[in-house]
């Protein structure tokens, strides 16, 4: 058994107390052993203006996570920065890239079981040589995973779902959308969820793009030009895939007992049903990767940072899934 590694995301932002409360609830949370990479006083910090108590140690090697996770959060690394809550400039944007790239380097190279990643102010991050849309293009990248390969899930405790087209204009949406993006995607999601998440035999919903599924090409051919086609493949091939299903019937508590995952057509199909539900229990899992990699779906929150009101259940949710994770492919 190895630890997990997490990043600090932007020192200004929520993650660092967050982790701080993930660590001081770790017992109760029933949470692997996890170490940070940087920020030895930023954590003590932001967990002293929650009024959490922590006792946090420096190592020199992740295996030594083990041995002190139970008496004090582990840390890794020297980078610093001072703690400013709601006030992100340079230098914790600075600390928060060397905080991602050495989390991930750690992972790659075999130390730390998994990756979980604190949220990151992406347009701060670019000013220091941040060249990638996000964290998760990032981790591909450096993992040698092609973009389209490198899957996206919003993972909660009522739902799963997958975007097909990310960060994108709208109108940029229906030019992307393709059978042979569909077929890839879902085919890497089925696999993802057996290795996984243990399900042996995976159902995938699968979105429309347009209101009513096309309504037989009355609001558009998409839905029936490109993605029945790409579900007939995928069914073809053996997978329990259904659909294209109409958005807004997609995400109602009967339909969702019906399958495993949703693949949505856009971002926001995605992302506002899995926030609306599970908003405080919200976890964004890369699939597709060599390793595991989880990460809180929130943002930064600079406006509540540091006023101990910023809810820890989607990072203790990131660092219990990732471990469950790990646990599975290390079984495998």
């Amino acid at each position: 058994m190895k630890p997990l590694a997490v990043s600090l995301g932007d020192p200004a932002g929520i993650g660092p107390e967050l982790i701080a409360e993930a660590w001081a609830r770790r017992k109760e949370a029933s949470l692997p052993p996890f170490f940070v990479v940087g920020g030895f006083n930023l954590l003590t910090a932001a967990a002293e203006s929650r009024g959490t108590e922590i006792c946090a140690g420096l190592i020199q090697d992740p295996r030594d996570a083990l041995r002190m996770f139970d008496a004090a959060l582990p840390v890794i690394g020297l980078d610093q920065a001072t703690y400013r809550p709601g006030e992100p400039d340079r230098v914790g944007a600075t600390l928060a890239y060397s905080s991602l790239k050495d989390a991930t380097r750690i992972v790659s190279e075999g130390y730390a079981d998994g990756l979980v990643t604190g949220p990151i102010a992406k347009s701060k991050l670019a000013k220091v040589g941040f060249t990638q849309p996000g964290q998760t293009e990032f981790v591909a990248n450096y993992c040698g995973v092609a973009a389209d390969d490198a899957v996206m899930m919003l993972a909660g405790p009522s739902l799963r779902t997958v975007p097909l087209t990310i960060h994108i204009a709208l109108s940029e949406v229906p030019r992307l959308v393709t059978k042979a993006l569909i077929t890839r995607k879902a085919r890497i999601v089925a696999q993802a969820l057996t290795r996984d998440f243990g399900i042996d035999n995976p159902r995938i919903a699968i979105a429309a793009l347009n209101p009513h599924a096309g309504e037989d090409g009355r609001m558009g051919h998409e839905d029936a030009q490109i993605i029945a086609p790409a579900i007939a493949e995928l069914r073809e091939g053996g997978l329990d895939v259904t659909g294209p299903h109409p958005a807004d019937a997609l995400f109602t508590p009967r339909a969702r007992q019906t399958y495993d995952v949703a693949i949505c057509m856009y971002h926001d199909q995605a992302l506002i049903p899995i926030k609306a539900l599970d908003f405080d229990e919200g976890v964004n899992v890369t699939l597709g990767l060599p390793i595991v990699r989880t990460s809180p779906d929130h943002g930064t929150a600079f406006d509540i940072a540091g006023k101990g009101i910023a809810d820890p259940g989607a990072m203790i949710a990131a660092i219990r899934m990732a471990g469950e994770m790990a646990q599975r492919r290390a079984a495998a």
